[in-house]
């Protein structure tokens, strides 16, 4: 009888409650103490998104759908590089099965030797010692995979749509990387731009657009820009009053989305000093229900990278004059 085919599926991780999240940035900082003052602003951060990440609930739910389309020739795994189960925990799994043949994907379409490059590190270090036979293939990027491109134009041309024909900034983003990538050539930035590159043409009409990093880290070096914050607050200072952000560098909710995304950039223009004008728009932020497949792998089969059909648009209003709408697939 021949084995089935083994698939790690590989994500950041996230803590599973509020008593989780100091184990979990203790596990992310590799150990190094925690400033109090740092904790208590990530442990902010959680209790405003439902107190807990929701990345290993929607990994797996993604791993359940993979494993649906690839049927009985293939196995499906998940580990997390920061979190449980770890990369470590699904290797031993993957020993214990008896699999001999492994397709390693990192759940971020882009290559960076930074990110990407680390998860299958890890996993080749599990690998090593918890099962030296097995043959891992790695997928590295998966950028302009068309299923992906796809999935990012059928929801940015739906949110265009709730623009009602106006004007509108797009905005792409991803998570930023200290600076110093550059400086060995990493691919990453220019990985992004590819996308952005590719997906343009399927959105189907000409758009004001650029590209913008989020979530840098808050360490003392420089990381990549321009930030998205701030591109905002410069194109409305331009008269610009409608933004679409769509981060095209994460595939399921999680703090930076939910967070970095649905949290602050709706409340710029009164953070930063718009006051005094009547509210002739909407300040809001969103996440559609992504119901659509998303296929990030050589292999003939997609990823199922929503909640549910049922879930509702999140909003966050404000007082200013500009409308924003942010989304994921």
């Amino acid at each position: 009888m021949t084995k089935p085919t083994g698939v790690m599926l590989m994500a950041y991780g996230g803590p599973n409650s509020l008593d989780e999240i100091e184990p979990y940035l203790l596990d992310v900082r590799g150990g190094r103490p925690i400033p109090a003052p740092f904790l208590a602003e990530i442990r902010h951060r959680y209790e405003l998104i439902g107190g807990r990440s929701s990345i290993l609930e929607l990994t797996q739910a993604q791993a359940r759908a993979l494993q649906a389309a690839l049927g009985d020739g293939f196995r499906v795994y998940v580990g997390m590089r920061h979190w449980r189960p770890y990369i470590k925990d699904a290797m031993a799994q993957v020993a214990a099965d008896g699999i001999e043949k492994l397709v390693a994907l990192v759940l971020a379409p882009h290559y960076s030797k930074m990110s990407v490059g680390a998860y299958h590190q890890r996993l080749q270090e599990a690998r090593d010692q918890l099962a030296p036979n097995v043959q891992v293939a790695e997928i590295t990027s998966w950028k302009t995979h068309p299923l992906f491109l796809d999935a990012l134009a059928e929801k940015t041309r739906a949110a265009l749509a709730r623009f009602d024909g106006a004007d509108v900034e797009l905005i792409f983003s991803a998570h930023s990387l200290p600076e110093r990538i550059q400086a060995s050539g990493d691919p990453y930035p220019q990985e992004l731009l590819d996308t952005v590159s590719a997906l343009l043409p399927r959105i189907g009409r000409p758009v004001s657009h650029c590209f913008a990093f989020q979530s840098a880290g808050s360490t003392g070096e420089k990381w990549l820009g321009p930030e998205v914050g701030q591109v905002m607050t410069e194109l409305a200072g331009q008269g610009k009053r409608n933004f679409l952000v769509q981060p095209v560098g994460f595939i399921c909710d999680h703090v930076e989305i939910l967070y970095d995304i649905l949290i602050p950039w709706p409340l710029l223009p009164r953070a930063r000093g718009r006051r005094g004008k009547k509210l002739t728009g909407r300040c809001a932020a969103a996440t559609p229900p992504r119901t659509s497949p998303v296929t990030c792998s050589p292999l003939p089969a997609s990823l199922g990278g929503g909640r549910g059909e049922g879930r509702t648009w999140r909003r966050a209003a404000c007082s200013c004059d500009m409308h924003v709408e942010t989304f994921s697939i």
